[in-house]
């Protein structure tokens, strides 16, 4: 009797055999599957560009443009027309220009106020200088000058002059309110 070798092939029954032939079918076929899917998903090209290549608008830029005109009318509201024309109304071409002798004037009485509401000090005590009466008589100087001019001036030296002035207002408000809190405190002190 001969005894099956490693030389021998070894013989699988028909059973095993179909089963194996099967799975091997189905890994197949699910490997195809999925090479397909991953095909479709792997890259999606869509051509973004407005024109096309003979250089026309392409129907789909041209239907989206109408789309949001459409939206943006709808949440435009409508402007009477003697309002659209007042808007439209360019600025007149005779615009004062700026002379820099008036602006030299404003900062001249503005830092002369701004030196009575203590901003500097006097060049032979050293302390700040307060006079808020004289503060008061030069804000009021650089708000007659504001309201005489009013409608002469360049856009520029019409908000120099707001600035300094809306500065100066709340700087003597401060120092007011700075001293009045120190005559009370000195009545305080009087009064036993």
């Amino acid at each position: 009797m001969q005894t099956q070798g490693a030389s021998a092939p070894q013989r699988r029954p028909q059973a095993t055999r179909d089963k194996l032939q099967m799975i091997q079918i189905t890994e197949e076929s699910t490997l195809s599957e999925h090479k397909d899917h991953k095909q479709e998903e792997a890259f999606r090209v869509i051509d973004r560009r407005p024109f096309t290549a003979e250089g026309e608008l392409r129907k789909e830029v041209v239907e989206q443009e109408e789309r949001e005109a459409k939206r943006e009318a709808a949440k435009a509201p409508v402007v009477p027309t003697e309002a659209a024309k007042t808007a439209a109304t360019p600025v007149p071409a005779d615009t004062p220009k700026r002379l820099p002798a008036f602006e030299n004037l404003v900062r001249m009485l503005g830092s002369n106020a701004a030196m009575v509401l203590g901003a500097y000090a006097d060049p032979r005590t050293g302390q700040p200088v307060i006079d808020p009466e004289a503060a008061h008589e030069l804000i009021d100087m650089l708000d007659a000058l504001h309201e005489k001019t009013k409608g002469n001036l360049a856009p520029e030296e019409d908000n120099m002059l707001l600035d300094l002035l809306g500065k100066l207002k709340m700087t003597y408000l401060e120092i007011n309110q700075a001293v009045a809190a120190e005559a009370a405190k000195a009545k305080a002190k009087a009064r036993p």
